[in-house]
């Protein structure tokens, strides 16, 4: 549903009046900030559906300033960058982006991924009032609340790694293959970059997992992609 406001973060003024000419053209209302300091006052003022974040900024820099949201938002987060180095990309991810794409890109696939990412958030909060509890042994998910605690412990998600979870957990045992996920979790109809996945599943072990080399909940089914443990016991 076109109507939805984006915040572009960029020092590049060429890449923010692109991004936002494609935006526009599809019915998007686009805001802007040059630097990391300036994100806060206008996410509190304007509130925006989705921010489309580069990580190298003057000041304060794309990653802190999603650690920094995410301590108190849930708004997706498109990262952008000219870096592509897996580190870069595990960091974005792991401080809670939902997505990464690297420079240069095509308009119109960031426009896709924007509306992909956008359309999975709307199904999210469409669904939140939805009175359910997903349990196994030693772990809870909340799905109305999010709230995720493993063996006690709250534990916090980023939106992308709650849809993960709670879509594997709600369907216990069954394999899903890593293009499938991409479908239902990210809403693209061609497969991602697979770096993605893997990140967020990784950061998913990490957190819910006692021993995340040796995972008890979600299992790697070698040349197909994941599925959920059910026999936890």
């Amino acid at each position: 549903m076109a109507g939805e406001t984006i915040l572009i973060v960029d020092d590049e003024q060429e890449i923010v009046q692109l991004i936002q000419l494609y935006l526009v053209r599809e019915g998007y209302k686009v805001i802007s900030a040059n630097n990391g300091h300036d994100v806060f006052e206008i996410v509190k003022e304007h509130r925006p559906d989705l921010i489309i974040l580069d990580i190298l900024l003057p000041g304060l820099d794309g990653i802190e300033v999603c650690r920094q949201l995410r301590k108190t938002s849930h708004t997706p987060i498109l990262f952008i960058s000219c870096k592509s180095e897996d580190i870069d990309i595990i960091l974005g991810l792991s401080m809670g982006g939902d997505d990464y794409m690297t420079k240069p890109f095509s308009p119109s696939q960031l426009v896709a991924r924007v509306k992909a990412l956008l359309r999975r958030n709307s199904i999210r909060e469409q669904h939140q009032d939805d009175p359910q509890l997903v349990k196994f042994p030693g772990l809870e998910i909340d799905l109305v609340s999010h709230i995720v605690r493993a063996n006690g412990q709250t534990i916090s998600l980023s939106a992308k790694e709650f849809d993960l979870l709670s879509l594997m957990a709600k369907t216990p045992n069954r394999v899903y293959k890593i293009e499938h996920l991409f479908e239902l979790i990210w809403s693209l109809d061609s497969m991602g970059d697979p770096r993605t996945l893997i990140v967020h599943i990784s950061n998913l072990r990490k957190k819910i997992e006692a021993n995340p080399a040796e995972p008890r909940y979600i299992i790697t089914v070698r040349g197909v992609g994941y599925k959920f443990n059910g026999s936890t016991g």
